[in-house]
């Protein structure tokens, strides 16, 4: 079926918030709505722009449009959270709710305000966040193969990985290097590890290949992408009675490089400013 468009997800959006238990991350909340409205993994991965697919960018702006309805709020952490108005609804009218918010952005002739919100804010948080992240997975995909290796080598230790290394070897099923994630001091995991600089979305065949190299290899294995995950692969690397495989998605690679700063500058203004340093990917 073709995307709903931002409005038409409302409700759907409401509807996984409280079947999830009145919060939900961005990744749940994504995996839930396209559940309900019975989505294909090809609706889900139309590219919208960039690395951003329809699917995620128009549900972007429906989390926004609920947030200053005043149905839902988010934390610093990235959870999105039903507020007690949002408790109290199971319905909500599109048209009501595009009609009150494009009203926020218009000079105000009336004192009058909507007695479940006081809050007005920019629409633009989120979606400008999408800016930068996009800017950075472009970049991301013009790197040399084995610039991009390197980085993630980078990433992972800066992360606490020890004895990180990259194979460099083709034809080893994928498999791009290996390395140890040491916990507490005391327990230690062998960890073998994949790069890809996906336009789209990573397949379940290329998880279960992955899989296939790393038995009797290593304890757990990571597949990192510019890209994304279909939900067929997310739910092969969890499948029971196989070894785990994490994965980290275009998104949460971008996040992680803000998060070390590699690569990623956040200059602090009135507002956070993300600069990408295009140099450093380039000279890796």
């Amino acid at each position: 079926m073709t995307i709903p468009t931002y409005d038409r997800l409302f409700q759907p959006l409401l509807d996984a918030v409280h079947s999830l238990g009145g919060s939900a991350s961005i990744s749940e909340q994504e995996d839930r709505v396209a559940e309900l409205l019975k989505l294909s993994d090809n609706d889900i991965a139309e590219i919208h722009r960039g690395n951003r697919t329809k699917f995620s960018y128009r549900l972007a702006w429906a989390r926004n449009y609920l947030k200053r309805f005043g149905i839902l709020e988010n934390s610093t952490r990235g959870v999105w959270a039903l507020t007690p108005v949002g408790l109290a609804t199971r319905t909500v009218d599109r048209e009501k709710v595009k009609k009150y918010v494009l009203s926020l952005d218009r000079p105000s002739d009336s004192n009058q305000e909507p007695a479940h919100t006081k809050t007005v804010e920019t629409p633009t948080s989120e979606l400008e966040e999408m800016t930068w992240e996009d800017e950075l997975l472009d970049t991301l995909k013009q790197m040399p193969p084995d610039a991009f290796e390197r980085l993630c080598q980078r990433v992972l230790r800066e992360s606490g990985f020890i004895q990180v290394e990259v194979t460099g070897k083709s034809g080893d099923g994928g498999i791009d290097g290996r390395g140890v994630v040491r916990i507490g001091g005391l327990l230690s995991f062998h960890v073998i590890f994949q790069c890809k600089r996906y336009q789209g979305s990573v397949s379940s065949s290329t998880v279960r290949d992955f899989r296939g190299a790393m038995v009797g290899r290593a304890d757990k294995g990571l597949i990192i992408t510019t890209g994304n995950f279909t939900k067929d692969s997310k739910q092969e690397a969890q499948r029971d009675g196989a070894p785990p495989i994490d994965l980290i998605d275009g998104e949460a690679l971008a996040q992680k490089l803000k998060e070390l700063r590699i690569g990623v500058d956040v200059r602090s203004r009135i507002i956070e400013e993300v600069v990408i340093d295009k140099l450093f990917f380039a000279t890796l």
